[in-house]
């Protein structure tokens, strides 16, 4: 028969950072937060992302008993500080597509646990950080996100999987509450440019810079370009500030060598010009949360973050995406980010570029001209 120490045992060896039990009962707490929330969350039903039904583990496997939660530290090698300034460290080398790396770890445990005669499931819906915390390992930051108990240096540099068994096992004594010190002065609160992050322990998604970048389906607000930054997709302000942090992010690591190799498909010119096939063959498979349907999403967001760099260098490149791109929310934005660069390279193509323009691309070259 197989035990919990077993359990314990297969996952550390497999490289989890940690390992913890809960039952399958119904997250009821999560469901009636989601409920009464609808104005912040409800958009992801639209979006098939099927959260409130994920609340209920027994509608993923009628046969649910435990749940197994395992800590995955998605950041224990450094990345090229290329791509730590433009995209979300738990992006940079996540293979829920190509399925070459945490993957076959995961399907590892889940062969373990069938050689046992253990069924299992593996929900990309259920609440996990809820499914840790009821198993006792971490607490909540400010900024919402899971904050281990052991993993990491007690870090949130953590994800948390959720293996949903037919076999029950006593469950772990839950954790929960917020875990910041009393003397944080709500740095992550302070440093979040877009107001996302309540300080309770709640966000607003849809002011989070991570879910502007992939969800956001117009043109990104005005207000909130210039707070968004450099990023591109994901975001790790609230992260980068946390004392919680501050020990994990002091470690001297080895370079991600995955990271590395693919760094220059990454590079902002890169990314702003590549067609369909550049994009479902070197980009698609790493970042995956927008389709081949919405390229001008990637390039829109690229564009606004050439533009809060300052770097006239990327004035040609801009001038000639607008020029070989018809989507007038991409268009548009590019007017924007020529507006933001200055200079008399950028203000005579914006010139050359409001004689044929109409609708929302002639509103951003003129706001950028100074005349709106």
């Amino acid at each position: 028969m197989l035990t919990r120490n077993d359990i314990v045992e297969k996952a550390l060896a497999l490289d989890f950072g940690d390992v913890g039990f809960t039952t399958a009962e119904p997250f009821e707490a999560q469901l009636e937060y989601l409920r009464n929330h609808q104005q912040e969350y409800g958009w992801t039903e639209k979006v098939g992302l099927g959260l409130m039904a994920g609340t209920d583990p027994r509608a993923v496997m009628p046969a649910a008993k435990s749940i197994i939660v395992l800590l995955e530290s998605y950041f224990r090698e450094a990345f090229p500080s290329t791509l730590e300034g433009h995209f979300g460290r738990c992006y940079l080398d996540d293979d829920r597509v190509t399925k070459d790396a945490l993957a076959l770890r995961i399907k590892a445990f889940r062969s373990f646990l069938r050689e046992h005669g253990i069924d299992s499931k593996v929900p990309f819906n259920l609440p996990h950080r809820a499914a840790a915390l009821r198993a006792g390992m971490g607490t909540l930051g400010k900024n919402a996100l899971l904050y281990s108990r052991r993993a990491a240096l007690k870090s949130s540099w953590v994800l948390p999987l959720t293996v949903v068994v037919d076999r029950e096992w006593a469950p772990d004594s839950p954790s929960g509450g917020l875990g910041c010190p009393d003397w944080c002065r709500n740095v992550c609160v302070a440093a979040c440019p877009t107001k996302a992050i309540k300080g309770n322990g709640a966000i607003d998604p849809r002011k989070c810079i991570s879910f502007m970048t992939y969800f956001g389906r117009e043109i990104t607000p005005r207000e909130l370009r210039e707070p968004m930054g450099l990023y591109v997709y994901g975001c790790d302000r609230c992260q980068d500030v946390c004392p919680r942090n501050l020990s994990w992010l002091s470690r001297e690591r080895a370079m991600n060598a995955r990271a590395e190799a693919k760094s220059k498909d990454f590079d902002l010119r890169a990314l702003l010009h590549m067609d369909g096939a550049f994009f479902k063959s070197r980009v698609w498979p790493h970042m995956f949360y927008m389709s081949p349907n919405n390229l001008w999403k990637w390039k829109m967001n690229v564009a606004r973050a050439m533009g809060n760099s300052l770097d006239d260098s990327y004035v040609p490149d801009l001038i000639r995406a607008c020029e070989e791109n018809g989507d007038d929310r991409l268009r548009g934005m590019i007017a924007w980010a020529l507006g933001r660069i200055g200079g008399s390279h950028a203000k005579g193509a914006l010139e050359r570029l409001l004689a044929g323009s109409s609708g929302v691309v002639r509103e951003e070259i003129e706001a950028a001209l100074g005349r709106a």
